[in-house]
């Protein structure tokens, strides 16, 4: 470990970016660099009110250092109202490396980073995140004890991706309670737009409670496995061409910016639930929704599962007692949809005033000790 530092410390850029008063009031912004290994990275906190900040590490090529930090302050952020919603004891933190990681990804730099998140001394708990994968973890592991998201050799929970899809699933379940009485997806047309790592296991809940399932994905080989394995389900090309179909829910599992205001013009879906981080094109997307009787269920909080099976970890990985507390985000989901109709507002506005409530009453409770 040689720098704790921006990696050009020149670079005004970066600092302004630190300072901007409307980048959520972040606690902590670590900026390391390590030359022998090429390590760049960024280490955010953004707020320990409820305890350790928790989040993965994203690995990407930014266009940018300015770039990286902005990304690093985002989604750090969004992981304090998600473990917030979720109901852990920790606050939110992101980290990212820049680079390929299909080029520069090498042991010596994952082992250099581990002892960047351990210096901070617990402020943050990393875990896998795009470009990262619990291989990755397990290297990191043997310089930082703060570390999630590894194999179940070493200790860990291993792919976080079944409990995350369970997660929206129950997320899902309380949509259809809320939207049509009953908390099963029986007889509903659920289009499903990316069958990945999340999405594939999604599809197996959906056809097992009794929906009619169509699904659309890039990699025609991911298609293929979910079709294969059920013929009840069909495919089209694009999502496009999927949130054109006629729909009961719409479910967003690949990219972020899902939920644009094309998108939302000519969804036919009555409800949206997907596992997808960011759906939200720009703000008021969300009202645009709503003002179309289209019930969103924030990302955010249907997709928790992950980090719950991942937070579950530091108390010595037991997938029942995960799952037990992943099961509720169906409750946590219908305490919004009540709050949102109550304060006549979306039900992202809802999630987002619920996670600043319980973060500043923890604040408070931190205060009058």
């Amino acid at each position: 470990m040689t720098d704790v530092r921006p990696p050009d410390a020149s670079s005004e850029g970066v600092l302004h970016t630190l300072f901007r008063s409307d980048q959520g009031g972040h606690e902590q912004v670590v900026l390391c660099q390590d030359r022998e290994s090429g390590l760049k990275a960024v280490i955010a906190v953004h707020d320990s009110s409820l305890g350790p900040a928790l989040g993965g590490t994203r690995f990407y090529p930014y266009a940018s250092e300015e770039a990286a930090v902005v990304d690093a302050l985002n989604l750090s952020r969004g992981m304090s109202y998600k473990n917030a919603l979720a109901g852990l004891p920790h606050g939110g933190g992101k980290a990212v490396i820049i680079g390929d990681p299909e080029t520069v990804k090498s042991e010596q730099l994952l082992l250099a980073y581990g002892r960047f998140v351990a210096s901070l001394g617990g402020r943050y708990v990393t875990a896998c995140d795009v470009g990262t994968y619990v291989q990755d973890m397990d290297v990191v592991a043997r310089t930082c004890r703060w570390t999630t998201g590894r194999s179940p050799e070493n200790g860990g929970a291993g792919d976080s991706s079944v409990l995350t899809a369970f997660g929206v699933f129950q997320g899902m379940r309380a949509a259809a309670q809320a939207r049509w009485g009953e908390p099963t997806l029986r007889g509903r047309r659920v289009g499903v737009a990316g069958v990945g790592k999340v999405g594939h296991h999604l599809v197996e809940h959906l056809v097992h409670d009794g929906a009619e399932v169509v699904i659309t994905d890039v990699r025609a080989e991911a298609v293929e496995r979910i079709t294969a394995r059920h013929p009840g389900v069909t495919a089209v090309a694009t999502a496009d061409i999927l949130v054109r179909s006629p729909l009961d829910v719409y479910a967003p599992c690949a990219l972020g910016g899902a939920l644009d205001d094309k998108t939302v013009k000519a969804l036919t879906a009555s409800v949206v639930c997907g596992a997808a981080n960011n759906q939200l094109a720009h703000p008021g997307v969300e009202k645009d929704l709503a003002d179309r009787g289209v019930l969103y269920t924030p990302d955010y909080v249907v997709n928790a599962g992950g980090v719950i099976q991942v937070a579950d970890e530091l108390n010595g990985f037991d997938f029942d007692r995960a799952k037990a507390k992943a099961n509720e985000i169906f409750a946590t989901t219908l305490a919004i949809f009540d709050r949102a109709k109550a304060d006549g507002i979306p039900p992202a506005v809802a999630a987002d005033r619920i996670a600043e409530q319980r973060m500043a009453e923890a604040r408070a409770a931190a205060a009058g000790r």
